[in-house]
């Protein structure tokens, strides 16, 4: 889902980083008020995931791939806005020192991956898992369907900018550009991939949610307040 360097325009990749610098700002305020200094570590290692799944980019119908992101498993532990700081941080290494990512697309690339994912991903959580206790088996699906819902939807909005390149930015010919794939095109190969691999995602979180619950299940249950 990592959108290179000459696939979007300058209207969207500004509009895209003019949307993140307030979240990264919100997203600051709300770690720095609600993150306890026993969870910091935490936040690291949440970012230190992120960048591994990342980095294990698998081919998908369409010509493009398809990679789990983490985003939901960090949010769930920490709260969205947390995991907000620990994919954007993922992802400018990745973009700085990998070229996994282009630097121009590194706004959009956080507003799908880091805002859009683990954000309405976390709610689905939110909603499916209820008041129910940190060890039920119901936290555990709540996960793996809120993670794979985070990525589908976060391939949505990827689609979405691609696809409105040939509108923004053509020739007067009406050559594109930049991606020269409509709307149609574009939110297809891209929703339809991601709902195939999402359940790479679903997988992951779910698991690494189960394995918490034996192993430590305090970590499952960190203040609600994150969220707010």
């Amino acid at each position: 889902m990592h959108i290179p360097d000459g696939y979007l325009g300058p209207i969207t990749c500004g509009v895209a980083y003019a949307a993140m610098v307030p979240a990264w700002i919100i997203a600051s305020r709300r770690v720095k008020k609600t993150l306890a200094a026993r969870q910091v570590p935490l936040l690291a290692i949440g970012a230190a995931f992120s960048f591994v799944i990342m980095m294990f980019n698998v081919p998908i119908p369409g010509g493009t791939t398809g990679h789990a992101v983490g985003a939901v498993l960090v949010a769930i532990l920490l709260g969205p806005w947390a995991a907000c700081i620990a994919v954007s941080v993922a992802l400018v290494i990745q973009a700085l020192l990998f070229g996994d990512g282009g630097i121009t697309a590194l706004g959009a690339n956080c507003f799908n991956m880091a805002f859009v994912l683990p954000v309405t991903g976390y709610f689905v959580y939110r909603l499916i898992s209820g008041n129910s206790p940190v060890k039920s088996f119901r936290r555990v699906v709540a996960a793996g369907i809120a993670g794979y819902a985070g990525l589908v939807i976060a391939s949505v909005c990827a689609g979405l900018e691609f696809g409105i390149q040939p509108l923004l930015h053509h020739t007067a010919s009406g050559q594109a550009l930049y991606c020269p794939y409509g709307i149609k095109v574009a939110v297809v190969s891209m929703v339809g991939g991601h709902l195939l691999f999402g359940f790479v995602e679903l997988a992951v979180t779910s698991l690494v949610v189960k394995f918490l619950q034996v192993q430590d299940p305090t970590l499952l249950g960190h203040n609600r307040e994150a969220a707010s």
